[in-house]
């Protein structure tokens, strides 16, 4: 299986080294598209000839060609690439609020698969929606889903609204968890701790809350319920969370990034 992958930017690395830790590809049979320089030590193992910054008959070669580029480059890049496309390549993009009918309006096929990763797929532990047009069969989406495995999880979806419900869902969704965490390190600095300290704890409560709940069938409220004992310290905060309608908060600013998400499909 051949692949090309046009942008080497933090996504475009990601996938260049899952699929080859994976055995998805082989080097020899990766491709790597950026109008930038590639720096050297990435591209140990790929040959040099599969490694350039336009567009030439190598991109003809390619089963699945991987669009990782910035949303707003597309319309710039695609002119180029266009001549090089044929109809039975698959064109997977994870191009934030691109809609899948412009990507193939842009270069002039049907084989189109979208797909919202996350940043975690840097260790493999990603989470990704995807979707795609008609064109693509059966065993080509299975193809692309063992693609998007090499990454960690994914899920397919048939509304395409739905990837960029994903977007800030769980696209944007480590964020949620990094501003979480960084407040409960500041509160736990206040009271004493040190810094390294903080971070030790609340890394540690993260990692375990959510391994014991993914070990379990428990719901996330079962679970609350076992921690919040009547008239304990953890009810206590409850409480000051549920007076300040934080749930409601977190939902209005997932549905914000929603809209947003809509916004640039549109633009």
């Amino acid at each position: 299986m051949k692949v090309l992958i046009v942008g080497v930017g933090n996504m475009g690395k990601t996938y260049a080294r899952s699929l080859t830790a994976s055995h998805f590809a082989k080097g020899a049979d990766l491709f790597l598209l950026d109008k930038n320089p590639v720096e050297e030590s990435f591209v140990k193992g790929i040959p040099a000839g599969n490694v350039f910054s336009n567009a030439t008959k190598k991109v003809n070669e390619a089963d699945i060609i991987i669009l990782a580029v910035k949303p707003q480059d597309i319309h710039e890049l695609a002119p180029g690439l266009k001549p090089f496309v044929h109809t039975e390549q698959i064109i997977l993009s994870i191009m934030a609020g691109i809609k899948m009918e412009t990507v193939a309006n842009l270069l002039g096929t049907k084989k189109i698969v979208r797909a919202m990763p996350n940043l975690p797929a840097q260790i493999g532990m990603g989470m990704t929606v995807f979707t795609c047009l008609p064109a693509l069969d059966k065993k080509e989406l299975f193809i692309i889903q063992n693609l998007l495995n090499t990454t960690g999880k994914s899920v397919y979806v048939e509304d395409e609204n739905l990837v960029d419900a994903a977007t800030a869902l769980s696209g944007s969704g480590p964020a949620y968890v990094y501003y979480f965490m960084e407040a409960m390190i500041q509160a736990g600095m206040k009271m004493g701790f040190s810094q390294s300290e903080a971070e030790l704890m609340v890394n540690q409560t993260f990692m375990g809350a959510v391994n014991l709940h993914n070990r379990n069938e428990l719901t996330c409220g079962e679970w609350i319920k076992k921690v919040a004992s009547k008239g304990g310290t953890t009810e206590a905060a409850l409480k000051v969370f549920a007076a300040n309608d934080l749930q409601t908060k977190i939902g209005d600013g997932i549905s914000s990034a929603y809209q947003r998400a809509v916004e640039l499909g549109k633009g």
